[in-house]
């Protein structure tokens, strides 16, 4: 199982805050470090000092980080445009070595668009532009050197493109399909993702996006095997019951909820709810992790969860 650090910095983090966590999270031994996407803060937090921009952020990180792989949950195919993306990514592949992972989604907070005046179509025009990016992004990095790619669809129009720069990673970083979405997500998933991400949800109800996942798979001919399962799940994990309870009520949850939705309670507990998970498939957790300031629990987390999972 592979376990990932996934933070949400619009919730108010400068740029150091989220330095410390990634190089505590590399020191610890996890697998990725991984921010949202977003630009608006979220519920009865000030924000402050303000949003930072996720791949200006993950460039200073692949510059400052060694092994940890680096990436976004999810990038929202409002933000920006497919082809300056695929062109951001590239780059920062190539600052980290090889270490970038692209999430992306169809973007869904009203709020933050408006405040920043970003357009924000109705559903369906979101799916159909994610769609587009997603095949012009991945047809970008895959076309050979020395040729051209184009594009014509409804919403976006590529004509005679140099498709550079290219990444470090071969064929190209891997793509993660993440959401609720009971149709498109798995087809987009089985078509272009390496990776399948269901949030915050139950067992069962990632169990039956993945069987939608499997069958989309079917219809195509791919493996499902291929195809990385993964969720992401709220983490606070105390030594005791005292110290998860205290962590619970830092980030303004409480420690009850927390355990029925999210990772929460002592190692044990989050041993046993891990393994739940790896039963239906899950081969990735992103631990989203609310209090930034608290590096000691990444130290926790890595000493009595993942060591007796074998991480």
């Amino acid at each position: 199982m592979d376990l990932r650090v996934f933070t949400e910095p619009q919730q108010g983090a400068r740029y150091g805050d989220l330095l410390a966590v990634a190089k505590r999270a590399e020191k610890c031994g996890f697998d990725a470090f991984f921010r949202s996407d977003h630009y608006l803060k979220m519920g009865p937090v000030s924000g402050d000092p303000g949003p930072t921009d996720a791949w200006v952020t993950l460039a200073g990180l692949a510059r400052e980080t060694q092994r940890i792989r680096l990436g976004t949950l999810l990038t929202a195919g409002t933000f920006r445009l497919p082809g300056p993306l695929a062109i951001s990514v590239a780059e920062v592949d190539e600052m980290s070595g090889g270490r970038v992972e692209l999430g992306l989604g169809a973007g869904w907070y009203e709020a933050e668009h408006s405040a920043y005046g970003i357009p924000f179509p109705s559903l369906a025009e979101r799916f159909e532009r994610l769609e587009e990016q997603v095949e012009i992004v991945s047809g970008l990095w895959s076309t050979p050197p020395g040729e051209t790619y184009s594009f014509e669809g409804r919403h976006y129009t590529l004509r005679d493109s140099p498709a550079l720069p290219k990444t470090v990673q071969q064929p190209h970083p891997p793509i993660i399909i993440g959401g609720h979405g009971a149709r498109r997500t798995p087809a987009l998933a089985a078509r272009f993702g390496a990776e399948i991400n269901v949030p915050f949800a139950s067992a069962g109800v990632c169990a039956a996006m993945f069987e939608r996942t499997d069958e989309a798979c079917a219809r195509l001919g791919r493996d499902p095997a291929t195809l990385v399962r993964s969720t992401a799940q709220v983490m606070c994990c105390g030594a005791d019951e005292q110290e998860a309870a205290r962590r619970a009520g830092r980030i303004g949850r409480d420690l009850a909820e927390l355990r029925e939705h999210g990772l929460a309670g002592t190692p044990s507990e989050l041993v046993d709810k891990i393994a739940t998970f790896a039963q239906i498939g899950v081969r990735r957790i992103y631990l989203q992790v609310l209090d930034l300031e608290d590096l000691e629990h990444l130290d926790l987390v890595s000493s009595e969860v993942m060591a007796p999972l074998g991480t």
